[in-house]
């Protein structure tokens, strides 16, 4: 089995749960994120976390979320949804009931990509998400 190249039957794949998906995609964010970090030359380990924490926060992932929206297509968009509706067990205190419900919903999309083999699209949505 080969981890980092999936490509789940879409029958197995509607039976994860959207905060299942969530669980993962939070995972493929935060790695992505990292990955990004280390290619953009913060190389200390402080810097890295301090720089990680930032970007994987709810409020951070609902403001850069934005610029992929109009860009999801409607199979997307319908798991971002979803997502976006799973009844969070808890809010963190640095993050609205609305930012953390969004940052639930991209990373519910993260997941279900991911799963799916969608590297390609995943990598072209985070790239979106990181240009200034």
């Amino acid at each position: 089995m080969d981890y980092f190249h999936l490509d789940m039957p879409k029958e197995r794949l509607d039976t994860i749960s959207n905060l299942g998906l969530a669980h993962l995609g939070d995972a493929v964010y935060e790695l992505m994120v990292r990955s990004w970090l280390c290619l953009q030359g913060k190389a200390t380990a402080k810097g890295l976390h301090k720089a990680a924490v930032h970007y994987v926060a709810a409020p951070a992932q609902a403001e850069r979320v934005r610029k992929i929206l109009p860009t999801l297509t409607d199979e997307e968009r319908e798991v971002f949804r979803r997502g976006r509706n799973s009844a969070p067990h808890s809010i963190p205190q640095n993050a609205s009931r609305e930012e953390y419900q969004t940052a639930t919903a991209l990373e519910a999309l993260f997941g279900w990509l991911y799963l799916r083999g969608g590297n390609d699209r995943l990598n072209e949505l985070f790239a979106q998400m990181m240009e200034d």
